[in-house]
């Protein structure tokens, strides 16, 4: 079997490492879930150590759908528009299904909870639908729409709808977050909403050109390297500022809750202030990851990426049972919760799980490779 090229190794590495920070924060979800965080965090109350664990996971869902946008480039260069638009298409049918049934099954223990939840997963599945119909328009015109949506859409936060509005659903859907009645005492929660995301997969597929098969590593790093800075200087300088795209922060007299409050940022939906600095670093990322991809831990980061849902869907249910088995032999130590302590017992436990989730991953990843002949293997 050959090596894969350089720069699909930094795609995949990138992707395993945010799924690794993705694994911690539902670590805490599920054993920390007594000491609850806003969105955004409010840097005057939460802890320092389980501020900076929560903020690490911000990177989870940018670079997901940023790298979403930018595989489905990569894959439209060995098949043709259609045949590209059509597997966008029913993959992102694939994965809302998978949110409506499996993956909510994982988080609420039951096929109808009284909510449903659309999150990440859903989120991504609707915006490979939209970049289905998108992607048969000019490169250039899908990265202008993509931008403007990122650096534009909280023009819009004034703009909010009751439920008695016949543009309510769509516009939960799109940018407002909120609950949505489906009758049967069944309601969703759009705990993702879907427009700035969209303008992250434009952005995505917009960057498949730095990754074509004829463009030398060194001029890829480069571009990487100068707009994902150039990002990181943009939010530096528009959220000094105080004008847009964020609540205040707020110089508390104190230098690190003063740091904290300077990076809190909206994530539900994304504000440009969170979208600004995670896909700065998502693009620093994916270019040290190419300079460095000889190193041991890049191939290993690697295999948590080539097989992202069967990893997502694995470790979920693996959280699901061990949260059940500590309920039942130790009961309920922190209120309605069972939990650790500390934030020390969450980086522990993740760290014990990556290992213990590295096996049968790795697996699963050889018998896609073996068996490209199994079509449905490709969906996961």
């Amino acid at each position: 079997m050959s090596p894969p090229s350089s720069r699909l190794q930094s795609i995949d590495a990138l992707r395993g490492l945010v799924m690794l920070f993705m694994l911690l924060d539902h670590v805490r979800e599920t054993f920390y879930l007594h000491r609850q965080v806003g969105d955004p965090m409010d840097a005057t109350s939460v802890p320092p150590e389980l501020f900076f664990t929560r903020l690490l996971s911000a990177l989870c869902a940018p670079v997901f759908i940023f790298l979403t946008g930018l595989s489905a480039w990569l894959y439209s260069q060995k098949h043709t528009r259609r045949d590209t638009s059509l597997f966008l298409l029913k993959r992102g049918l694939f994965l809302v299904l998978l949110e409506l049934t499996l993956v909510n099954l994982a988080w609420n223990g039951t096929l109808l909870p009284p909510t449903l939840w659309l999150q990440v997963i859903w989120c991504i599945g609707i915006c490979m639908i939209v970049l289905a119909a998108a992607l048969h328009l000019p490169r250039g015109l899908l990265l202008g729409f993509g931008a403007l949506i990122v650096a534009g859409h909280n023009l819009l936060d004034p703009w909010v709808l009751s439920a008695d509005s016949p543009w309510f659903t769509p516009w939960a859907i799109l940018h407002q977050r909120d609950f949505i009645e489906l009758g049967g005492g069944i309601r969703a929660r759009t705990t993702y909403p879907v427009l700035p995301w969209i303008g992250v997969i434009l952005l995505g597929w917009s960057a498949g050109p730095w990754f074509a098969q004829g463009v030398p590593t060194v001029r890829r790093s480069r571009l990487l390297m100068r707009w994902g800075g150039g990002l990181l200087l943009a939010f530096v300088g528009v959220r000094y500022l105080n004008v847009y795209g964020e609540l205040p922060w707020v110089a508390t007299g104190d230098a690190l809750r003063t740091t904290m409050s300077f990076l809190s940022a909206r994530k539900y939906p994304p504000s440009l202030m969170f979208l600004l600095p995670t896909l700065g670093l998502c693009l620093l990322l994916l270019a040290l990851l190419e300079r460095y991809q000889r190193r041991v831990w890049v191939p290993l980061l690697a295999l948590f990426g080539a097989a992202p849902m069967f990893f997502y869907l694995l470790h979920l249910y693996v959280l699901k049972a061990l949260y059940l088995i500590a309920v039942a032999l130790w009961g309920l130590n922190q209120g309605a919760y069972f939990g650790f302590d500390q934030v020390s017992g969450v980086w522990l436990c993740s760290l014990v799980l990556a290992l213990v989730l590295y096996y049968p991953t790795r697996w699963f990843a050889a018998l896609k490779q073996r068996r490209r002949d199994v079509a449905w293997l490709k969906y996961f």
